[in-house]
């Protein structure tokens, strides 16, 4: 979507407690920005398919396994999302609740099992993932979400990104994103997206005359997953900016894509 910038308004953010910039100015290519508005894309679809089959599952007023952990996975079909837990042997993660796509990612469709289902590929591998990378992440205190996607060379993205709990109020920052053996077994790597965390209140009367978001990297001299996420969130839907060493170098369009600043 177009929008007219006669004149831009910021709204100002750092996100760490240091001050200090990356010295280098970015070396990335068009292709690895496209990998991340890739990947942000995919966390916001499974953030939305989490949240309209939670809804679903909730809507028929189930009597266990709500109160467990759910995991989304994308198929061809379209998001199919398991509620349940880890077995106490955590050798199976039991299903209570599945959620399928219908036509519509609104439309979800639940089966309900009197005794859990055993699963033990997909699903059962990315809860064993979450509580590896959730035993290690040093978060905020505020409430936190979670969500698995595939990595490369089958294996498993983690994310821990602060949730929302108020409406209208969208959070930034103090997530990371953690790379786990393929059946959820060992942690390979650990990248910390942000340090701090900010937040952009739609409640606000001001916010109603931004056009733009902006924050400062010092963790890192390129746009983080969670920033494309961040922006296809927020509503209403406005780009971000992203500076680097003091200057402006990238900007997130609404759609997630990712432009570099010359």
């Amino acid at each position: 979507m177009l929008r007219k910038r006669l004149a831009i308004v910021f709204a100002a953010f750092v996100l760490s407690v240091s001050t200090a910039f990356p010295k280098s100015a970015p070396n990335i290519s068009s292709g690895e920005l496209a990998k991340i508005t890739e990947r942000g894309r995919s966390l916001y679809a499974y953030d939305q398919a989490a949240w309209h089959a939670t809804d679903a599952v909730l809507a028929t007023h189930p009597t266990n396994g709500e109160d467990g952990r759910y995991i989304a996975r994308k198929t061809d079909a379209g998001w199919v999302v398991a509620f349940g837990h880890l077995s106490e042997a955590r050798d199976a993660f039991l299903v209570a609740h599945l959620a399928t796509q219908g036509k519509a990612l609104q439309d979800f469709s639940v089966e309900h099992y009197a005794a859990p289902k055993r699963d033990t590929g997909f699903f059962f591998a990315a809860a064993r993932a979450v509580d590896l990378a959730l035993s290690d992440f040093q978060g905020e205190k505020v409430p936190y979400n979670v969500a698995v996607l595939p990595a490369d060379d089958g294996q498993l993205y983690v994310y821990v990104l602060p949730a929302q709990t108020r409406d209208g109020v969208y959070a930034l920052g103090g997530d990371e994103r953690y790379t786990v053996a393929s059946d959820g077994s060992s942690l390979i790597d650990k990248h910390r997206m942000h340090h701090s965390i900010l937040t952009f209140d739609t409640n606000d009367p001001q916010a109603a005359k931004l056009v733009a978001g902006y924050h400062v990297h010092v963790l890192s001299d390129v746009p983080e997953d969670s920033d494309v996420f961040y922006v296809l969130t927020r509503r209403p839907s406005i780009p971000e900016f992203i500076g680097v060493n003091g200057k402006l170098r990238f900007e997130i369009m609404e759609d997630g894509s990712i432009q570099l600043k010359k």
